[in-house]
């Protein structure tokens, strides 16, 4: 059963699992903005998501990286190209509308991962803007990419979606801020760093509530969304209470990244209900 775990190790480490999450979000989009769902973008985004995410795990060490030897990371660097070859193909299928949203979010995604400041290295250094990038990238995508691609206006109810998919994701950042507490460099300024692990759960509960009622101020809003979201954030407030002081290995990379596709397994499982 040896091979089951490294299969496993594999699995969360080349990104295979947060591909999953980031589709999982664009399902979400889809039911509770009530547009068609388009194969060729989820591919894209899916297989996408691989490479884009690789270069922003391992950022200006990139280069370090494409130099190892070990079986593991060559195994990574190959899944990456195939995944990229795999997104450009489906890519060809999009609009150029699409095109030009995935142009700006790759863009905050290199100014991101590589050094484009002569004294901070990357966007990942300024501290909270690492977070804040890292949301808006994740919510572009899982949001506004599928709204270009069904060719339907950016109304009201768009953006309220896009800011409450923003303030779920910067709370989900919130146990990995938690977790390099102890690695992170003290220049860093993050989130967790500036105000300790005790009151950044008490705003990661504050921003659960903020998105709770932000979700009333839709137009058209169905029994069903309610049901959902209300089920969505009491997990996330759940998550900020109950977190362990010391993360077991995969607690924020496999678990909390999970948390998505829980979520769109219960809104499976509520469809006839509602």
């Amino acid at each position: 059963m040896q091979w089951l775990g490294h299969l496993f190790r594999f699995y969360v480490k080349a990104s295979i699992h947060v591909a999953f999450a980031v589709i999982a979000f664009v399902y979400l989009t889809v039911q509770f903005l009530n547009i068609s769902l388009e194969k060729n973008l989820l591919y894209f985004i899916f297989f996408g998501t691989i490479p884009a995410y690789n270069i922003i795990k391992f950022g200006i060490d990139g280069k370090k990286y494409l130099l190892r030897r070990q079986t593991t990371h060559r195994s990574i660097q190959l899944v990456s190209v195939i995944a990229l070859l795999i997104s450009l193909f489906f890519g060809s299928f999009i609009s150029a509308t699409t095109w030009l949203g995935v142009l700006v979010l790759g863009l905050l995604v290199a100014f991101y991962a590589l050094p484009v400041f002569p004294r901070k290295r990357n966007l990942r250094n300024l501290g909270i803007l690492k977070i804040i990038i890292v949301s808006i990238v994740w919510s572009g995508t899982t949001v506004l990419l599928p709204v270009f691609e069904a060719q339907i206006e950016l109304s009201w109810d768009v953006w309220i979606e896009f800011l409450q998919r923003f303030l779920i994701i910067l709370v989900l950042m919130i146990p990995f801020e938690i977790r390099d507490l102890l690695y992170d460099p003290e220049e860093l300024q993050t989130v967790a760093q500036r105000l300790g692990a005790r009151k950044t759960r008490i705003v990661g509960v504050f921003l659960c509530s903020l998105c709770f009622f932000m979700t009333f101020l839709k137009v058209d809003l169905s029994v069903l969304e309610i049901f959902n979201k209300t089920l969505i954030l009491l997990s996330l407030g759940a998550l900020m209470i109950f977190m362990p002081k010391e993360q077991p290995r995969y607690f924020s990379s496999f678990w909390v990244e999970a948390l998505p596709i829980l979520w769109v397994l219960i809104l499976w499982g509520s469809v006839n209900f509602f």
